[in-house]
């Protein structure tokens, strides 16, 4: 069975083909289909209905990404948008108005829309919005730190915090940095670099710089939070499964009036030292039934940065089940 996907606009075909059709190979792996190009059509070929269908509304949400783009689409956008589609409503859907944003659940960044693009994407959002303290647990390339950076420079600008605080603890260097060169922000920086990373697809050139002098943005190591109280504030624990269970509870006492805190973190990649149990294994099971705190666990099914990671996720998984 075969099925003809025309596009009106040359151009944007190629973007979605990529350099050399080289999306076009990578499609043909994600959907087990055959996809030959001839003009301005794609001929899709599968034995099955469904595959082909996929195809189409793959393909239908691809040309409706970043009209006005000239940069080719990259497999991270095409691993989205057919999460998107088997996971829940598409963007088609959202841009034809068959259901509402609030539906969708997405944040607003710097005229940038962030969709959710999986179920437990789009329960975190929530939760980040409805509770005071949100956990987001799961494998890496998820997008829960994404989210998190995302929804907290949303809070920031809206004006409904004063202050972004990001904290990672620095298990590489047993939280003491006084060896390392440089000022504090430069040594906790390695540490931090991938939430500055998220902040800069969604900020302008130069916005991080001017936003950490102001003080609008404070990087800190997590030792270097007891004491503090935090007030109108979005706080970020990340690689929180690095935290011991007095470092958890020094943060998580930390917040002060009208604060949130969004703690993210893969239990699978726990670096402690061996018989030193993780702060977030620990506060998964005695804070779950405590109003205002929510947990969102994500998996392999989530993952939204490359097909490769879920199967390698997945691999994983089925290793320590044998052993």
């Amino acid at each position: 069975m075969i099925r003809n996907i025309k596009f009106d606009n040359l151009d944007k075909l190629r973007i979605i083909c990529g350099a050399n059709d080289s999306n076009i190979a990578y499609i043909e792996i994600l959907l087990d289909v055959e996809i030959i190009s001839r003009g301005n059509y794609l001929i899709v070929e599968s034995d099955d209905d469904f595959r082909l269908d996929l195809s189409e509304d793959l393909f239908k949400n691809l040309n409706k990404l970043d009209s006005e783009s000239t940069k080719n689409i990259d497999e991270s956008q095409i691993f989205m948008e057919y999460q998107n589609i088997v996971s829940g409503p598409s963007v088609s859907d959202l841009l034809s108005n068959q259901i509402s944003y609030d539906e969708f659940q997405s944040i607003s960044v710097n005229n940038k829309t962030i969709f959710a693009k999986t179920t437990h994407q789009k329960q975190l959002i929530k939760a980040m919005d409805t509770s005071q303290i949100s956990f987001a647990i799961g494998p890496a390339g998820t997008g829960k730190t994404f989210l998190a950076i995302a929804y907290a420079l949303a809070q920031l600008n809206s004006g409904k915090k004063q202050k972004i605080i990001l904290t990672r603890p620095v298990v590489e260097a047993g939280e003491n940095l006084g060896f390392l060169p440089g000022t504090l922000s430069e040594k906790i920086n390695p540490y931090i670099r991938p939430l500055f990373d998220a902040m800069a697809w969604m900020l302008p050139p130069g916005s991080i710089t001017r936003m950490e002098s102001s003080g609008a943005i404070e990087i800190a190591p997590l030792a270097y939070m007891r004491g503090r109280s935090l007030h109108n504030s979005i706080i970020i624990l990340d690689e929180a499964q690095n935290t011991s269970k007095e470092q958890m509870k020094m943060f998580l006492t930390r917040i002060g009036e009208n604060s949130k805190v969004i703690v993210t973190g893969d239990v699978s990649q726990i670096d402690l030292p061996h018989g030193k149990r993780s702060g977030l294994l620990h506060a998964s099971k005695i804070l779950r039934n405590i109003p205002g705190i929510e947990f969102v666990e994500f998996d392999s099914k989530d993952v939204v940065r490359a097909k490769i990671i879920q199967k390698i996720i997945d691999a994983y998984d089925k290793m320590e089940e044998e052993f």
